[in-house]
C-alpha cells in the first residue's frame, strides 16, 4: 500500500452546484467532495472558494486535489495522479495547461521529447486541476488569506511556489479538460479556454520522465507568435557590476521573429506555400501558427532537448515521443492563438488546416537548426546561445548607460537581436564617446532619453510619451491602469480628458535602431504614437486586460504633457506598429508574471 493518500475537492458556486456534484459522481466513490463558495452573494472570487477547498483536506491525507467544477477528467485521472504523487511527493502538480500559455509551450516540448511532466515556467500556475502536498496546501491557504485583494489564485499560486522553492510540474498530456459553462470570475471575455493536449484514454506510467530547465518558450497567443526567454543567460552579455538583475531567473518577453533574428535565422518574408495557400483560416493565423512552430522546432533541435536523466540511471535511453500526444499538442497551436477573437465553431473549422501548417513549421524549424550544425546536449548547452557568426559590421555600435533595469534589459536584448553590438556602462565616460551613447538614466516627466552620436556635437533628446509594455513598472499612467485591471480593481482616472501618447517597448527598440542608422535631423525627436484621451486608454485597458468598472473621480489639474500641436516629428521613415490592444496585453502579462514578484511578500 502506498504511503501517500490523496483527498480531493470540487470547488463551486451555488449557481453551478449541479455541475460540481455531477463531476464528483464521475470520480471514484469518496474521491471528491463539493466545496461551496463561502460568500456566494459577494464579489466573484475564485480565490475565496479555492482557499476553502485547500483547507478541506481530509484527516490522514498527504496530498490535496482541487478541481474546478467545469472540468472533464480523463479516464485514467486518478491512476496517473496517484502514481505522480508517489514519484514526486514534494511537488505541486498541475494537471491542465491552456493551449495558448507558456506552460502549454512547455508541454509541447514535453510531447516532443516523450516526457510525462515538464517543469512549470514563470507564468500563472494552472489551478483548475491541481495537487499540492498537505504542508504546501496549508501554507498557500495562509498566504492567500493575506492577499484577498483581487489577484487571481493562479497568479498567487505561482508567486507562492516560486518564493517557497516548491518543485512544480505540469502534466503531459493534460489529465483534465475545460467544459465551459460560463465564467463566474469574469474570464468569459478571453474566449474558449482549452487544454494544450487532452487525451481521455492516456495510459498511466513513466511518471519519472520529465523535462526541466527550459529556456525558450514559443507560444501563439492573441494572434501573435510570441517567445519567452530566460534572462539569466551569460550570452546576453555581462550585466553591469553590482547588477541586481543578473542571474535572478526572470524572463524577457519577445516575439518569435525577434528571437529568430537574434539567433541568426533569417525567416524569409515570402512565407512557404502551405501558409500562402491556406483556404480556411486567415493569413495572419496561418503565419502565426507556422512561425510559432518553426521557432519550436528550431529550439528543439538546436538545443538537443531531451528528457532529464532517469533517477539513478544517467545512461538510460531517452523515451520516444507518443505520436498521439505529439499530434494533439501540435494541433492546438493554431486554435489557441486565435481563441481570443473567435468562437468554438469557427475555431473547429480551422483546426485541421492549422494542424498541417503547424507540422510543416515544426519540420522547417528542425531543418533550419540542422543547417547550423550538430545539436548540443541539453545538460551542457548555454541558455539561449547566440549566433557564432562574426558580428555584423553594418549595424552601428551603441553603449548604454542605466541598463540595469527590466526596461533596460528589454532594450539591450532588442538592439542586440536587431544586430547592434552593445556595450553596457555603469557611469558616463569622461570624454565624448567614440560610439553612440544611449543614456537611460535621464528619464523624467515627460519621459525622455538622451542619445549622443560620435560624429555629432549635439545631444539628442528623445520624447517617449507614455511608455508601456514588457519592462515597464506599474507606477506610470498606463502601468497604473493595467495594474489595477489585473487585480480586478476599478479604474480611476485623474483627468479623463488628459492626453496620452502610448509607446510600446518594442516600438522604442525599432526607433532606436533607426536613429542609430540615420541620425535625427532635429535636436528633439518624438517617438510616441498618436494621442488619445485617458478615458479612451481606460476603455482599451478594460478590453485588453479585464473588463473592470470605471470609477468617477474629482477633476484635478491635468498633468503636464507635450502639446499635441507642437509634438515633434518622428524619425523619417519610422512609425510605431504595435497594436494598442496587443501592447496592453503584453504589459499586463509582464506585470503579472514578473512585476508581482516585487510587489507581494510571502
Amino acid at each position: 500500500m502506498t504511503r501517500y493518500r490523496l483527498s480531493g475537492a470540487v470547488m463551486t458556486h451555488p449557481k453551478r452546484r449541479a455541475a460540481a456534484e455531477r463531476l464528483a459522481r464521475s470520480a471514484p466513490p469518496g474521491a471528491l467532495r463539493v466545496v461551496m463558495d463561502p460568500d456566494p452573494a459577494g464579489k466573484p472570487s475564485v480565490l475565496r472558494t479555492a482557499l476553502c477547498a485547500w483547507e478541506a483536506i481530509e484527516e490522514g491525507a498527504t496530498h490535496q486535489l482541487v478541481v474546478q467544477d467545469d472540468m472533464i477528467l480523463s479516464d485514467t485521472f486518478f491512476a496517473r495522479a496517484q502514481q505522480a504523487i508517489s514519484a514526486m511527493p514534494d511537488a505541486a502538480l498541475a494537471l491542465f495547461a491552456l493551449w495558448d500559455s507558456r506552460n502549454g509551450a512547455a508541454v509541447r516540448f514535453g510531447a516532443l521529447t516523450g516526457a510525462r511532466w515538464v517543469g512549470a515556467v514563470n507564468e500563472y500556475f494552472p489551478c483548475v486541476a491541481i495537487i499540492l502536498p498537505r504542508e504546501v496546501a496549508a501554507g498557500f491557504a495562509a498566504f492567500g488569506r493575506r492577499h484577498l485583494d483581487g489577484w487571481p489564485d493562479d497568479i498567487l499560486m505561482n508567486r507562492y511556489l516560486r518564493a517557497q522553492k516548491i518543485p512544480a510540474y505540469v502534466s503531459v498530456p493534460s489529465l483534465a479538460e475545460h467544459e465551459d459553462h460560463g465564467s463566474i470570475s469574469g474570464n468569459a471575455f478571453r474566449g474558449p479556454r482549452r487544454s494544450v493536449c487532452f487525451l481521455p484514454h492516456d495510459a498511466p506510467g513513466r511518471e519519472t520522465a520529465r523535462v526541466t530547465g527550459l529556456r525558450v518558450l514559443p507560444f501563439f497567443k492573441q494572434g501573435v507568435a510570441q517567445c519567452a526567454v530566460r534572462a539569466d543567460d551569460p550570452s546576453n552579455g555581462p550585466a553591469p557590476q553590482g547588477s541586481q538583475r543578473a542571474g535572478s531567473g526572470h524572463w524577457l518577453h519577445l516575439d518569435c521573429a525577434q528571437y529568430l533574428e537574434g539567433s541568426g535565422v533569417r525567416v524569409d518574408r515570402r512565407q512557404p506555400a502551405i501558409v500562402r495557400m491556406a483556404e480556411v483560416t486567415t493569413p495572419e493565423a496561418a503565419e502565426g501558427a507556422w512561425l510559432t512552430a518553426f521557432t519550436m522546432g528550431f529550439v528543439h533541435r538546436r538545443d538537443g532537448l531531451r528528457c532529464d536523466p532517469a533517477p539513478g540511471d544517467d545512461a538510460a535511453p531517452a523515451p520516444a515521443p507518443d505520436p498521439a500526444v505529439l499530434a494533439e499538442a501540435l494541433a492546438t497551436v493554431g486554435p489557441g492563438g486565435v481563441s481570443y477573437a473567435q468562437g468554438e465553431d469557427r475555431i473547429a473549422a480551422q483546426r485541421d488546416e492549422l494542424a498541417r501548417i503547424t507540422t510543416a513549421g515544426l519540420e522547417a524549424g528542425h531543418e533550419a537548426a540542422g543547417r547550423l550544425g550538430r545539436p548540443r546536449r541539453a545538460a551542457a548547452r548555454p541558455a539561449d546561445p547566440r549566433p557564432t557568426d562574426p558580428p555584423r559590421t553594418d549595424h552601428p555600435h551603441v553603449a548604454i548607460l542605466g541598463a540595469d533595469t527590466p526596461l533596460g534589459e528589454h532594450l539591450v536584448r532588442g538592439l542586440r537581436d536587431a544586430g547592434h553590438p552593445v556595450t553596457l556602462l555603469t557611469h558616463l565616460p569622461p570624454d565624448r564617446p567614440t560610439t553612440a551613447l544611449l543614456d537611460l538614466t535621464a528619464r523624467n516627466q515627460p519621459a525622455t532619453l538622451t542619445l549622443q552620436l560620435p560624429d555629432n556635437k549635439t545631444d539628442f533628446t528623445l520624447l517617449l510619451g507614455d511608455l508601456y509594455g514588457p519592462g515597464c513598472p506599474p507606477d506610470s499612467r498606463i502601468g497604473r491602469l493595467v495594474w489595477d485591471a489585473l487585480r480586478s480593481q476599478p479604474l480611476t482616472l485623474d483627468d479623463p480628458t488628459g492626453t496620452l501618447r502610448p509607446l510600446h517597448t518594442r516600438d522604442l527598440v525599432t526607433a532606436l535602431s533607426a536613429l542609430l542608422h540615420t541620425p535625427p535631423t532635429d535636436p528633439v525627436t518624438a517617438l510616441a504614437d498618436a494621442p488619445l484621451t485617458a478615458a479612451e486608454l481606460a476603455e482599451a485597458v478594460r478590453t485588453a486586460v479585464r473588463p473592470v468598472p470605471l470609477t468617477p473621480s474629482e477633476p484635478t489639474t491635468p498633468r503636464a504633457t507635450p502639446d499635441p500641436l507642437n509634438w515633434p516629428a518622428p524619425p523619417p521613415g519610422w512609425k510605431p506598429t504595435t497594436d494598442l490592444h496587443y501592447g496592453l496585453h503584453t504589459h499586463a502579462q509582464w506585470l503579472a508574471y514578473e512585476g508581482i514578484h516585487d510587489a507581494l511578500e510571502v
